[in-house]
């Protein structure tokens, strides 16, 4: 249990050293931003299809092909169903009231908030990985996870100060999307803990939300700045990585 509430500390906390970086480089280039997300989409790719689809198979039993593909279609659906809600929780941050470009806040405001929304289920996908008694495997998901969360913590601090929000709501805006992961973490953990029953299904889901994650979001922002070939390229690298790390260990 120390190592699980450790390792969530450590997921949440990835995004607020993110947000430290993203303060020091306020101004970091596309470019650099791009190569940096796409990494870590390769690193969860990985993650998602070693750590958790792969174990879903092996732990499935009988009808392991059947639970595998629908607890990924599930934690898909899952997320495009959050996606369809986002755009009316702007309102829920809180500082909408200040005196800002409000077509310029309300966009970035949509993306903070679903980042944190994200990182609820990245946070359960952590958590779940630790049910299924393998604590290195459950490690790589985790470091996979938290090295995508740096850049995401980096990339949500220029957009807000752009917008006009104050450093200091900022960095907790920053903090909470963190938070979140935390909390997705242990809810994770102690779902499959409680029933060893859905460790197959939930292994699945957890992967699924990171498939849509990578699909949906990650390599769509990675190749609308006219990158495409170093953030390809650093998609295989994070991949190759994670790769030989698991087969390492």
């Amino acid at each position: 249990m120390k190592l699980v509430l450790l390792t969530a500390l450590g997921v949440g906390g990835a995004t607020i050293f993110g947000a430290i970086i993203g303060f020091i480089f306020k101004k970091a280039s596309h470019k650099f931003s791009d190569i940096v997300l796409s990494f870590a989409a390769g690193i969860m790719l990985a993650a998602a299809v070693l750590g958790l689809i792969l174990p879903s198979i092996e732990y499935g039993g009988k009808y392991a092909l059947i639970i595998t593909v629908a607890g990924i279609f599930c934690g898909a659906v899952c997320l495009n169903l959050i996606d369809r809600v986002v755009p009316h929780l702007h309102k829920l941050v809180g500082v909408e009231s200040e005196s800002h470009n409000n077509a310029d806040l309300s966009k970035v405001l949509l993306f903070v908030t679903a980042i944190a929304i994200h990182n609820l289920p990245e946070g359960i996908a952590a958590g779940v990985g630790f049910g299924s008694d393998n604590s290195a495997e459950a490690l790589l998901i985790a470091g996979g996870i938290a090295l995508q969360n740096i850049p995401e913590g980096m990339v949500i601090i220029g957009p807000m100060l752009a917008a006009g929000v104050s450093p200091r709501k900022t960095f907790i805006c920053a903090m909470l999307t963190g938070v979140v992961e935390v909390f997705g973490t242990l809810l994770g953990y102690f779902a499959v803990s409680v029933s060893s029953f859905i460790l197959p299904f939930a292994l699945a889901f957890a992967g699924g939300t990171m498939l849509y994650v990578i699909s949906d979001e990650m390599i769509p922002e990675t190749h609308a700045h006219g990158h495409q070939r170093g953030a390809t390229y650093a998609l295989l690298l994070g991949f190759a990585v994670m790769l030989v790390s698991d087969a390492l260990l």
